[in-house]
């Protein structure tokens, strides 16, 4: 259902489960919070999933026609799963041998799989419609994320403040540490960010703000200026002090590690209000990778609606198979995939009708190509920016910040700090174990419309706990992932300790585990996501998504899409993919 018209003057409740009329609702009320409500269809439209591939051929189709996938991530696995509906023979080489999902990476800490942190997504904005489509077909159950928590810090300066929504504590404590402007003074610091970061979309009609969702070949004037325009020299534009500049950068992270990337890139997340309301799936975001995965092993699957067994098409997991190579072969008008398994270190060859390539360009860099893709193609693969993030999971004995009065506990949210750790994740699985009340708190004071802060047990704070402790990107990613291990959790541990105002070494008693994936040295990634530098929207978006060999090599994945760093990205591309995948064939098939 599309609701165009506010329901609610205060936000609407974000229950478990949301329905789309919820989800709608959500979006609305934030896009109303920006200013923005006439961008709800545009958005709607760009992030809903593509025409239904049975639109555009009969199922069972195209029975012994074979599709090579080369990566068994989220893309990948939507393409196998659209194609498998027409009958395609379809056979998806996976480097990695230990996990499904690739970039969706869930770390279990205890057998029973209730301890555990996510470092790669861990969050769905309730406006990614592509996402929430094969969420409710695979029926994950899913909770509210916690984005913003009033009892949060925020540590900047050597002085450390809770993260109120009014922005009082940074503006009375932080605010006179730093060089600012006068009107930069008096503003707090929420609306210093909206200002620097968002203000600008409001310069350009609806019609050209759906453009920052679009992969076309030619964009409008106002889309080419945000796509050339890196991060700083936007806010710069704005007549930003220096302070306020590396204000902003430190309380939006993701800003200000990228402030020489386009952006165009960054926007992707700010225009369809990403951050204000968003779910984590329950149990682990793995749950959605791994629910393809049955599913396409399986020979009789439920998620095929009117679709029979017989009419769907074969699925081969080749888990430990790296691909090496992606050869044309002309006089047979097929495309074979050179591969390296666990068991061989010789190559071995297989043709294929068509082939899928899900994998990021970073890998895809050092495979054998040949002949080689079109000169655009190949440029796109040796020079689209892909960044490093890191993420560090520690599991504590105790919840140690959960404990405290129940005006003093973190419960989900994150906490903000200029020091290498960058942000830090509160798990937002406690948040419905106490409502507070006036009669149980009397000094309880409503939060605002983005802090849907919850309150723990205290008993259950004892409970252990999984913290992702440091979570960062780019120069900070580097140097701290890059630390010797020993020394990278001591240093971790201590600016906890800095952040939550915790005795020097209180931490070391209650750690009970810690790991680190920084993903740029993670070997079938190289880079946690695409993100742009300035220009490469207008040089290679179209391009990347473009076919090769003659409508024989189709292109999926986050970098693929114009939303960088999401699922939503991933999934809808690999959708697109087996669109386009299917009319080839269907060209092929009857000229």
């Amino acid at each position: 259902m599309r609701q165009t018209s506010l329901m609610y003057t205060e936000p609407p409740p974000q229950p478990n489960n949301p329905t789309d009329r919820i989800r709608h609702e959500l979006t609305l009320y934030a896009l109303a919070q920006n200013g923005r409500t006439e961008d709800f269809e545009y958005i709607l439209k760009e992030l809903s999933p593509p025409p239904q591939i049975t639109q555009l051929a009969a199922p069972g189709q195209f029975k012994g026609v074979k599709v090579g996938v080369i990566g068994g991530g989220l893309a990948g696995l939507s393409a196998a799963f659209e194609l498998r509906k027409l009958g395609f023979d379809i056979t998806i080489f996976e480097a990695l041998e230990d996990r499904i999902g690739g970039r969706v990476y869930t770390q279990y800490f205890n057998e029973d799989k209730t301890l555990y942190g996510e470092f790669g997504p861990m969050r769905i904005p309730v406006s990614h419609e592509t996402a929430w489509h094969y969420i409710n077909l695979f029926k994950l159950n899913t909770r509210p994320f916690i984005q913003v928590n009033r009892n949060a810090f925020i540590y900047l300066q050597g002085i450390r403040v809770r993260n109120d929504p009014e922005g009082y504590n940074v503006m009375k404590y932080i605010y006179p540490t730093l060089d600012l402007n006068p009107w930069e003074r008096n503003t707090p610091w929420q609306q210093l960010v909206y200002y620097g970061l968002n203000s600008a979309l409001l310069t350009a009609s609806p019609q050209v703000r759906s453009e920052i969702l679009q992969v076309k070949p030619m964009y409008d004037p106002q889309t080419l200026y945000w796509d050339a325009t890196n991060i700083r020299q936007l806010l710069e534009s704005l007549k930003l002090s220096e302070a306020a500049i590396k204000l902003i950068s430190d309380l939006a992270p993701l800003a200000g590690a990228h402030l020489y990337n386009s952006y165009i890139d960054y926007v992707q997340e700010n225009y369809p209000v990403d951050l204000s309301f968003l779910y984590e799936i329950i149990g682990g975001f793995v749950n959605l990778p791994l629910a393809f995965y049955y599913s396409l092993l399986n020979p009789a699957p439920k998620e095929y609606h009117g679709i029979s067994p017989q009419q769907l098409g074969s699925v081969t997991w080749r888990g430990g198979c790296n691909v090496t190579g992606i050869y044309k072969q002309e006089k047979v008008g097929a495309v074979t995939l050179a591969y390296t398994n666990r068991n061989t270190s010789s190559q071995l060859y297989e043709p294929f009708d068509y082939v899928v390539c899900t994998i990021p360009f970073s890998t895809l860099r050092t495979v054998d190509i040949h002949p080689l893709f079109s000169n655009r193609k190949m440029q796109a693969i040796k020079e689209v920016t892909y960044v490093p993030a890191q993420k560090s999971l520690f599991l504590f004995k105790q919840r140690f910040w959960e404990m405290g009065g129940p005006c003093e506990q973190i419960i989900g949210g994150g906490s903000y700090t200029d020091r290498p750790i960058t942000t830090v994740w509160y798990p937002s699985d406690h948040q419905k174990y106490i409502v507070p009340t006036k009669k149980n708190y009397p000094n309880f004071y409503q939060p605002s419309p983005y802090c849907n802060q919850g309150y723990a047990n205290p008993v259950i704070a004892q409970d252990p706990g999984v913290l992702v402790a440091s979570y960062n990107f780019n120069l900070d990613a580097i140097r701290l992932g890059n630390m010797e291990e020993e020394m990278r959790f001591e240093e971790i541990n201590r600016e906890l300790e800095e952040v939550h105002g915790l005795p020097s070494g209180y931490l070391n008693s209650i750690t009970l585990a810690a790991k680190t994936v920084q993903w740029n040295r993670e070997p079938w990634f190289r880079g946690a996501f695409c993100f742009f530098t300035p220009e490469q929207k207008r040089l290679f978006s179209c391009v990347m998504a473009a076919p090769e060999y003659n409508c024989k090599v189709f292109f999926a994945g986050e970098h693929i899409s114009a939303t960088h760093r999401w699922m939503q990205g991933a999934l809808k591309s690999g959708m697109e993919a087996a669109n386009a995948l299917a009319m080839a064939c269907q060209k092929h098939t009857h000229p």
